[in-house]
């Protein structure tokens, strides 16, 4: 489980993120909601420290909560990532690329040795988990958009993670190739029990694939509930023109029958 505790973002012109409290439960797919500036990737960055918060803490399980530098980098070795632009060494193969999510959790002169076998075979497996066991000796820069975030999802798996960030997946991809790799992201993230928190601009995505959407706007929460209870008028307020009143209040939705996640705000009757 991940929680983060009262989490702001503070710059110099303007507040990214106002307080947040939000838990996330193991095997949830948690689905951030907004228009762009709304703070969705700070709070994302925020899950990980990778975005430094101006105020709160994070508590991770095993962890307890994160204070120190150590306990910073135990964070972000359970937690991986899968990026909007994948972050693939195109040059490189397949293989090369998912054996980099190892990178982080071997010591620097590991890098002087040759590839464990195991490592290898790991990598061949989370290559076959997304469909791609063929192209382990393709070079990368010759696989379709599709294709390299496969790539970029077997990476974050060689991370053998607790928690899943990703921040816009696939805002790159058309429709069908987009829909393709959520449900695959999704299914991974249900079988192995993976704590997800991803980013999307597409609500009827959003609306397919989440357990529980978490909506943003002008950095501040106004939406917490199931897909189920994202009714038209909600998603009026959360994408509506910015005005001097703040909408944080203004969107309370209903209680789901049987919510499928444990939610840190308990949704109220409207």
């Amino acid at each position: 489980m991940l929680t983060l505790h009262n989490i702001s973002k503070h710059y110099q012109d303007h507040v990214a993120l106002h307080n947040t409290t939000l838990t996330f439960a193991p095997g949830a797919f948690n689905v951030l909601l907004g228009p762009s500036g709304a703070g969705k990737s700070t709070l994302l960055r925020s899950c990980n420290l990778l975005a430094e918060p101006s105020t709160g803490y994070v508590e991770a399980d095993g962890i307890g909560a994160v204070r120190s530098q150590s306990q910073s980098r135990q964070l972000r070795l359970m937690t991986a990532c899968v990026f909007q632009q994948h972050q693939l060494i195109l040059r490189q193969s397949v293989l090369t690329n998912v054996l980099n999510g190892r990178v982080g959790a071997r010591p620097l002169w590991a890098g002087l040795l040759p590839t464990p076998r195991a490592d290898i075979e790991d990598a061949l497996r989370c290559l076959e988990r997304v469909g791609l066991e063929d192209y382990a000796l393709t070079r990368a820069g010759s696989l379709s958009g599709g294709q390299q975030q496969r790539v970029g999802i077997a990476r974050a798996l060689m991370q053998k993670p607790r928690i899943l960030l990703a921040d816009e997946p696939v805002a790159s991809l058309d429709p069908t190739r987009a829909e393709e790799v959520l449900g695959l992201l999704h299914n991974i993230c249900r079988e192995d029990g993976l704590c997800a928190v991803v980013s999307l601009h597409q609500v009827r995505f959003a609306k397919r694939f989440a357990d529980r959407i978490i909506a943003l706007r002008a950095g501040r929460v106004v939406f917490d509930g199931t897909p189920e209870v994202l009714t038209q008028e909600a998603l009026t307020h959360i994408y509506a023109p910015q005005t001097e009143t703040p909408l944080c209040s203004a969107i309370k939705p209903q209680r789901p029958t049987e919510p499928p996640v444990a939610f840190n705000q308990t949704a109220r009757a409207s």
